[in-house]
């Protein structure tokens, strides 16, 4: 006889692991117990004969459940107990090895079934799961992950789920903690938006009948509410924008099937994986010229955001709906964050929704949905949250001290890192707004607590007037841990080098604006990267131009169209282009000649020749005049114009020299010119530096025709984009960590 101890870590936990590791121990006649650990981790100790165990650890590694992910195994011969079979033990506090906290995993297709069957019990049940679906983050106080510690403590189990909790046989639902049933699991509410609770045998099929006739729902999900909307009556969709005060920004569409989807967007096999994936983010695709979807739900764009039901309740919902799609947006104010209870809807979006559907289980934690595109055949995260945090990005580098990031600013999420492990927090938000920055705190502080650790180093991006800045002295304090900053474009580098491994590389940054070692603005650079971050050195950047105003240039373009033009142009001849009051100029050029500040920013330029070509004139969210001079190159052909690079400058100037000269006609063709030959440019000076790999990072990286111009010129050098977090500063967390790691 031989016994063993083992400690598997990774996503372990909530996952259906303990029955399946008891499953495989009677089925190779070993004795012994597997239970759950205070870090995520499981320990399975095993007693049999020799070629029995073989066979345990055969089972082990060939038949782990879907969800599960092995990530380490430690395996160690132990003493032979007197045990004659085999147990799920309760779960213990040690922590032996840090493990995964398992992210909300979308409804499966047996529970799916079983919703659909009118002869199952759980016929129509929305809140359906197994060992293999169903939320599991969002729903989390604390780990080990066990009923009791999750909001599912509500709900004790009736005698028929307990009966399928204790059998051995039943493989989606022996030790499931998540499991209820219509009897003794949540139940569905439709009020009104005061709260007035509707009495309704099926209070889903009358939401969805209520979204028909043109109201606007809060619809509770599992990290929080959305709000729905018929997407195919332009009334409805104006009427939605007007109350969330929402003009111009795009709303996601939820849908029943990918055939449903095929009707109003282009899905290749890439983008239908995705959409179909455990996770199902909201993927941006390309729009069919005939799409019936009304004009107003994403104006002016050639993309429009689809993903797929993820629960039992928006599966019954869709399916109430005539066209099996919705409008599903997230269900907040305006830079604030998504209501996850009733009263919150009842205040905050009083007004907006006209009726509130939702149920009685907490969510414990805020996760939005996470969002991605591909541009130039690759995957791009615009936003990673549900379904993918908060599983953590293991890096090739090691943390010798506990580090905290608190990232940058806008879109902003933090991280808690530890060994070779960066642990990034869901999407956060605008952390500019205070309840978004206690968020912040919160969700790291959540992190630190979960995982038994006290910071040693905070770090931070070198803006003193971020409060994400603020919030790691207040943090440095707390903890008396070191307080590290990081400049912002080279955190972007580092974060796209994190993803690969790298300790040198040329990275290009392009994004919108971060506070540079020279005090102005940058956004536009090639910086050569050497010792993970320890030497950098920028040696090219798009032209500098006045910055006179800050951040109220990003909320108009004529403002920067006007600063660009003033370098070549007087004043009189700039009011012939810009859309700006006399007065409003007069001004500008006033502040002009004072001005000491001074920008690189790529974003800031893209919004100026987006004026310029009468696309938009007034940002309404983020990188609006940005993404609408993408979506109006689609079809656009490539012209004879190149950017020169005088000395180290891409001189940015030059093309509304080219555009001046030549007449704005055939728009499309110059948008599309303009940034796929500033993609050119840009790899064209990063060639200069002879580098052996170019990484790619920043917000504006994520524009499918920069990144074409830099791919189709890189003369053979690997141009590497990042695929693992946003590119922009939803992504950053990661460099700040990167730039603390040292070799292994």
């Amino acid at each position: 006889m031989k016994a063993y101890r083992i400690l598997v870590s990774g996503i372990v936990q909530g996952v259906g692991f303990r029955p399946f590791i008891y499953r495989i121990a009677v089925k190779s006649n070993v004795y012994g117990y597997v239970k759950n650990l205070g870090g995520s981790e499981v320990e399975i100790k095993i007693i049999g004969r020799e070629e029995n165990i073989g066979k345990f650890f055969s089972l082990l590694f060939s038949k782990i459940p879907p969800p599960a992910k092995i990530e380490k195994i430690l395996i160690e011969e132990d003493n032979v107990q007197d045990i004659h079979e085999f147990k799920i033990l309760p779960s213990g506090n040690v922590v032996n090895e840090p493990s995964q906290i398992p992210p909300d995993l979308s409804i499966c297709d047996d529970c799916l079934r079983e919703i659909l069957d009118p002869k199952d019990r759980r016929y129509k049940y929305p809140f359906n799961s197994c060992a293999y679906c169903g939320p599991r983050y969002s729903m989390l106080y604390k780990i080990p992950y066990d009923r009791e510690n999750t909001a599912m403590r509500d709900f004790p189990l009736c005698d028929k789920c307990k009966a399928e909790y204790e059998d051995p046989e039943n493989e989606r639902r022996f030790d499931a903690q998540g499991i209820s049933c219509p009897i003794c699991g949540p139940k569905v509410f439709l009020s009104t938006s005061d709260g007035e609770i509707i009495q309704d045998k099926d209070p889903i099929a009358t939401a969805a009948k209520l979204i028909e006739e043109g109201y606007i729902l809060a619809i509770k999900g599992i990290g929080g509410f959305h709000i729905a909307a018929n997407p195919f009556d332009d009334d409805v969709v104006i009427k939605l924008r007007e109350r969330k005060n929402r003009p111009q920004q795009p709303f996601a569409l939820m849908a029943l099937s990918v055939d449903v989807i095929k009707k109003y967007a282009e899905v290749s096999q890439l983008e239908e994986e995705l959409l179909k994936s455990l996770e199902r983010p909201i993927v941006l695709l390309r729009k069919k010229e005939d799409s019936e979807i009304s004009k107003y739900v994403s104006p002016y764009l050639d993309r429009e955001g689809f993903f797929l039901y993820y629960t039992g309740l928006h599966y019954l919902l869709l399916d109430n709906l005539k066209e099996k799609i919705s409008i599903m947006t997230s269900g907040n104010k305006h830079g604030l964050p998504m209501c996850t209870d009733e009263e919150c809807v009842k205040t905050k979006l009083k007004g907006v929704v006209d009726y509130i559907l939702y149920h009685n289980r907490k969510i414990v934690n805020r996760v939005d949905d996470s969002v991605i595109r591909i541009s130039s055949g690759r995957i791009m995260f615009l936003r990673r949250s549900r379904g993918y945090a908060p599983t953590w990005i293991r890096i090739k580098r090691k943390l010798r001290k506990v580090t905290v990031a608190v990232g940058a600013e806008l879109q902003n999420v933090g991280a808690v890192a530890f060994d070779d492990k960066v642990i990034l927090t869901q999407y956060i938000g605008d952390t500019d707004e205070l309840n978004t920055l206690e968020e912040l705190e919160k969700y790291i502080k959540f992190f630190l607590n979960t995982y038994h650790l006290t910071p040693e180093v905070i770090v931070a991006d070198k803006n003193p007037a971020y409060q994400s800045t603020r919030l790691a002295s207040k943090l440095s304090e707390e903890y008396s841990a070191e307080l590290v900053q990081v400049q912002h474009h080279l955190a972007h580098g580092l974060s796209a080098m994190a993803e690969y491994g790298l300790n040198d590389a040329v990275g290009i940054i392009i994004d919108g604006i971060g506070y540079g070692d020279d005090g102005n603005g940058w956004g536009g650079e090639v910086i050569n990267i050497k010792d993970h971050g320890e030497k950098y050195s920028r040696e090219y950047h798009l032209k500098y131009v006045p910055y006179t105003g800050g951040d109220i240039n990003s909320l108009k373009p004529d403002r920067m169209l006007a600063l660009f033009l003033s370098t070549f142009m007087n004043w009189n001849e700039i009011q012939n282009y810009v859309k700006l009051s006399d007065t409003e100029l007069k001004v500008l050029e006033y502040q002009t000649r004072k001005n000491r500040l001074f920008t690189s920013s790529t974003g800031r330029f893209l919004d100026s020749i987006s004026a310029l070509l009468d696309i938009c004139h007034y940002r309404t969210y983020e990188g609006e005049p940005a993404i609408k001079l993408e979506a109006f190159a689609r079809n656009g052909k490539l012209l004879d114009f190149e950017f020169p690079i005088i000395n180290n400058e891409i001189d940015t100037t030059a093309a509304f020299k080219w555009i001046i000269e030549n007449g704005i006609q055939d728009k499309p063709s110059i948008a599309y010119t303009i940034q796929y030959e500033l993609g050119k440019a840009l790899v064209r000076a990063a060639l200069k530096l002879n580098p052996e790999k170019i990484v790619v990072s920043g917000g504006a990286s994520v524009n499918e025709y920069i990144l074409k111009g830099m791919i189709e010129n890189s003369e053979g050098v690997e141009i590497l984009t990042q695929s693992k977090v946003p590119p922009g500063d939803g992504g950053i967390a990661l460099g700040q960590v990167y730039y603390i790691s040292e070799e292994k």
